[in-house]
Parts: C-alpha cells; structure tokens; sequence
C-alpha cells in the first residue's frame, strides 16, 4: 500500500486563491495594507505608531486615519518616504497616493466611551 502526498504548500500562498474563491480579495488586500502600513509607521514614524491605520483603499491610494491632527501632519510630511516604501511592498503594488484623514472628536474605539458621564 502506498500513500500518496501531495507536496507541502505555505499556507501564505493558499490564502489568496482561497479568498477569491469566497469572494475576499478586497478584504484580504485590506488586511495585507494595514499591518504592512502599521509596520512602517513603526520604522519610519515611530511617534505615530498606534495613532494611525488603514481605512481603506481607493483605487490607487491608501486612506489613512490619524487620532489627532498633529499625527496627521507628521503623516503628511513624510508621506512622500512612507508611499514609496509602502509600494515597494506585495501589499502595497499599485499605491500612488496617501490621503491622510483626522479622526472626528466624539469617536470612540475602546471601552472609555461606555463610561458615564458626570
């Protein structure tokens, strides 16, 4: 009795084919630029980490939300430098524009929202 096998695949190079299978590709595209923009903002921007991501893509350019505007303009400053790294990536072929967005005030993504008010 022999087996049969297939050889081993990565399970990274399943995932796109499974995804457009399931109708996923925007989503995984999505996913795939917001933790590699988050990594970048890390080594290039570090004063921005955690105060920026991904809302989505548009085309060609990358939608970027930044908690307050002095994070939005350091953004803006280099986003000449974080672009070009961005599509030097697989995440990020394509990319020709950074928009960078200011959050609105009354949002709220963490529990301090469901506090009452005095």
């Amino acid at each position: 009795m022999t087996s049969r096998r297939r050889p081993m695949v990565r399970i990274g190079h399943l995932l796109p084919d499974a995804a457009r299978g399931l109708g996923l590709e925007d989503e995984l595209r999505l996913a795939r630029a917001m933790a590699t923009f988050e990594q970048l903002v890390g080594e290039r921007v570090p004063a921005a980490a955690g105060a920026c991501r991904v809302t989505r893509i548009e085309g060609f350019a990358i939608v970027v939300e930044a908690d307050a505007p002095i994070v939005a303009q350091e953004l803006r400053l280099r986003g000449p430098e974080l672009l070009a790294a961005f599509a030097a990536t697989p995440a990020g072929v394509g990319a020709r524009d950074l928009r960078v967005v200011v959050a609105r005030a009354g949002r709220t993504d963490d529990a301090a929202g469901d506090r009452p008010k005095d």
